[in-house]
């Protein structure tokens, strides 16, 4: 296994990843504590806004949630000697090919090492052509289908654009750096700008606008940002720098009376921008990131703007438009007609539906790493009045019918025995189930009746045809315990694409049967996307805001998943549970 003392974040959280697989190859079953907790904290180093090396020469290693005294140990190792021994040891063996495959969405390493064990496969290349072949058509429970789809994830993963950054990631390195540059007296304003300040679920570049009387003064501090690796421009008005992990910040100067102006200049998606320019210009204004020309044509007729809200009150005679919603999706009429809608925000959530506590009901899955009490104490701390237990259910190759519904029947004891000792809370007692390939459910009749309602989800056969996914997904929602489709797409940002399906019929048909859409808030997820969640709203769909908590740290996730709602035009109303728990109670149970 290739290790230096040098390894950047991502290569970090590369090797956390092979580790874990590694345990999975040993023996995933008695090792899976020690998976959830390589995966975790690979997760946790990834999206890190400082670089691991710096925290560890400063003794602050401990300050990234998610990493474990054990692993902070082999990584120190890392740092100190270029490698650890016992990830050496743990790794001997196994090809390093095997893990460049697992980087192959839909490939895993037990999938990878059979065909790097049995077609000795040493690059990408080889593994093309033993398909090509029709080599791994003929390994056993291959077959034609399978090859077929190892030869497109091939291609798609060739074809794989460089990944860009996930929301959270940026947003952290975004509030670092402004408070780093508030330290500057000469800031009067900063605020982030274009994709990030309307919150989309991936970035590129990060980009500020500050306010400042004194440019050349905050232009030279910005510069000098301490982690700052190099300066990529330092002009009049704007600098761009580049930091760890080949993230590009750039800032963008003016006068406090312009600024915003320049605010909302930046802002805007592309198509709001050219539609706003368009709608000015009718009413005889041009619109610049340096005010209103009140005369299109006249540099002398510019006026200066200090707010963005005067911007579009003031002088465009609409209201003020919340960034997250200016994509030209009829938002412009809407602010003209005073119908924009009250977005909802973190404040008005009082539940958490999709949670995995550590209570083991043998999954094939991942199990989740907090106590249900733990979880209790820590969503009454968020001002939660609800939340509901929603692990994977039990595995259906591993057990029979008698044994998944002994387990539900232990799961929904715990749960009772939970609630007697709460007060004024109350837990669920949920699972999240696979959607099975032909829409079938593997728990039986008798272990859904232990349920207070279900979750849905798919997590395999992600390339079905978009009229078998669509009847797959239909068949699934006309169970009765079912409540709530969750991450309905199956997307992972920068790994796998969404799903094909027919999203008017789910929508239509989860309208007609009382189904809510999930969007989770996993940072990896964000699942509904914003697009489908405007298109579900008008077609009068309720959502749930969740977390897909796995460990209770992760419940603060909650935030981004209200970002997506918010971009989707939800309104308190729209989400089931902003209801208090008495209301909640009432439509779900």
């Amino acid at each position: 296994m290739k290790t230096s003392k040098e390894m950047t974040n991502i290569e970090i959280a590369e090797l956390l990843r092979d580790i874990a697989a590694a345990y999975e190859l040993q023996d995933a079953k008695n090792n899976k504590f020690k998976i959830i907790a390589y995966e975790r904290a690979a997760d946790s180093v990834e999206h890190a806004t400082s670089e691991l090396k710096d925290l560890w020469e400063e003794n602050k290693m401990d300050e990234v949630d998610g990493l474990g005294k054990s692993i902070q140990e082999h990584l120190d190792e890392i740092f100190r000697t270029g490698h650890s021994k016992h990830f050496d040891e743990l790794t001997k063996g196994i090809p390093a090919i095997v893990f460049q495959l697992m980087k192959i969405p839909g490939i895993g390493v037990k999938t990878a090492s059979k065909l790097v064990m049995q077609l000795k496969i040493k690059n990408l290349s080889d593994l093309k052509k033993a398909a090509n072949d029709n080599k791994i058509a003929e390994m056993e429970g291959f077959g034609e289908q399978s090859q077929e789809k190892i030869l497109k994830q091939i291609d798609e993963f060739e074809k794989k654009e460089p990944s860009r950054m996930l929301l959270p990631y940026a947003m952290e390195i975004a509030e670092e750096i402004m408070n780093y540059m508030k330290q500057n007296k000469n800031v009067e304003r900063i605020e982030t700008l274009g994709s990030l300040r309307r919150q989309v679920s991936t970035i590129g570049d990060i980009d500020f606008a500050t306010a400042t009387k004194k440019v050349d003064d905050v232009i030279e501090y910005f510069t000098k940002f301490p982690r700052a690796t190099r300066i990529i421009e330092k002009g009049e008005r704007t600098a761009a720098i580049l930091l760890p992990g080949n993230v590009r910040v750039d800032m963008i100067t003016c006068e406090p009376q312009a600024y915003g102006a320049l605010l909302q200049h930046f802002t805007g998606g592309k198509n709001h921008n050219v539609a706003l320019r368009e709608f000015s210009l009718k009413k005889g204004l041009s619109l610049s990131d340096y005010g209103i020309y009140t005369k299109p044509g006249d540099k002398n007729s510019l006026v200066e703007i200090a707010s963005e809200k005067d911007f579009y009150e003031k002088w465009l005679k609409m209201d003020w438009i919340p960034p997250e919603i200016r994509e030209d999706d009829g938002e412009i009429k809407a602010a003209l007609a005073h119908k924009l809608p009250k977005l909802v925000e973190l404040k008005d959530m009082k539940g958490d539906l999709h949670i995995h506590s550590d209570f083991d009901i043998e999954t094939s899955h991942d199990l989740g790493s907090s106590s249900m009490k733990t979880i209790c104490e820590r969503a009454k701390s968020l001002g939660y009045e609800y939340v509901a237990f929603s692990e994977h259910n039990p595995s259906k190759s591993k057990h029979n019918a008698n044994q998944i519904i002994e387990l539900l029947k232990r799961k929904r004891e715990a749960v009772d025995k939970l609630n007697s000792s709460l007060k004024n809370f109350r837990a669920f007692n949920s699972l999240e189930i696979d959607i099975l390939p032909d829409g079938s459910l593997p728990v039986p009749e008798e272990g859904l009746k232990t349920l207070d309602f279900a979750l849905v989800s798919i997590h395999s056969s992600f390339d079905l045809p978009k009229n078998k996914m669509t009847e797959r997904i239909l068949k699934a929602l006309s169970y009765p315990k079912v409540k709530v489709f969750a991450h309905p797409t199956g997307r992972l940002l920068n790994q796998r694409p969404s799903i094909d399906a027919d999203w008017d019929s789910i929508f239509g048909e989860a309208v007609k049967r009382n189904i809510f859409m999930e969007i989770n808030s996993d940072p990896s997820r964000l699942d509904l996307p914003d697009i489908l969640v405007h298109d579900a709203l008008r077609k009068g769909m309720k959502f749930t805001i969740d977390t897909d908590t796995h460990y209770v740290d992760s419940m603060d996730n909650m935030k981004w998943g209200i970002s997506v709602a918010r971009r989707g035009w939800c309104e308190k109303k729209d989400i089931v549970n902003t209801r208090n728990l008495k209301e909640f109670e009432k439509l779900m149970l």
